[in-house]
């Protein structure tokens, strides 16, 4: 059996195409597969685990889609495949709740796991990007375990309208910075791998999907990042029990 990693599918109720896509794969593909990493920002936004009590009442349907994919990861689990869930920018929030109606793990960024017979560093990504300070400066308060637990304490409808606000900046801010300061720096990604004493790191975030050859320390290594979906498109890599990993389009 292989194991199978996605990132950045940014489910919504906007975009349908995505959440039927993303459902058949789990139906048709992932059935099956020995385990399930998800390396952040499964949702677009995340308020919460309190919106999965909402389903049948949220008129923006982000609780039933919430619940939707809650139950079609569980039943993967229930089929016998591990499921783990990472952080990622959008979807901080997610919680133990989630985690477990959904049959998974949440996984620590950056976590150390064995694929293929070798150690595999797996990380969002968005930490990687350290030229882009102000966005380090927001990662670091959502990140904040006190900051997470005030935010949660608000009602509600004060918890959408901030999800929605900082999207809002979030797309603003970007589109001002420059396409290198919001990619990762080679330093920090040689760092990281040194750090955790891999030669393989697997990431998201950055939606730009490729297999990048460099070196750490003296051994020759691989950064594979992962692509985000889109209607018609979507990005997975593949680990066979003695493989080593396959980026594949969807």
């Amino acid at each position: 059996m292989a194991s199978l990693l996605i990132s950045d599918l940014h489910l919504q109720p906007s975009a349908p195409e995505v959440t039927e896509a993303f459902l058949r794969w789990l139906e048709e593909r992932a059935c099956g597969c020995e385990a399930l990493y998800i390396l952040g920002d499964l949702f677009e936004a995340w308020i919460g685990d309190d919106l999965l009590d909402l389903a049948g009442q949220d008129p923006t349907g982000n609780a039933d889609l919430a619940v939707r994919v809650a139950r079609a990861l569980r039943r993967l689990a229930d089929d016998g495949s591990a499921l783990y869930l990472m952080h990622g920018n959008r979807d901080f929030l997610l919680g133990e709740r989630f985690a477990a109606e959904a049959g998974a793990t949440l996984l620590p960024d950056p976590s150390v796991v064995t694929l293929g017979g070798a150690r595999v560093l797996l990380m969002h990504g968005d930490s990687l990007c350290t030229l882009d300070a102000e966005y380090q400066a927001f990662r670091a308060q959502a990140r904040n375990p006190l900051w997470q637990a005030q935010v949660l304490s608000m009602p509600l409808e004060q918890r959408l309208a901030l999800a929605k606000q900082l999207r809002e900046q979030s797309g603003e801010a970007n589109s001002n910075k420059a396409e290198d300061i919001m990619d990762v720096t080679q330093d920090e990604v040689r760092r990281a791998m040194a750090e955790h004493e891999v030669t393989t790191l697997i990431h998201g975030h950055t939606h730009r999907p490729a297999v990048h050859e460099l070196v750490v320390g003296d051994a020759p290594a691989r950064r594979y990042v992962l692509g985000d979906w889109q209607p018609g498109q979507g990005w997975e890599i593949e680990v066979a029990n003695s493989g080593t990993p396959e980026l594949k389009e969807i």
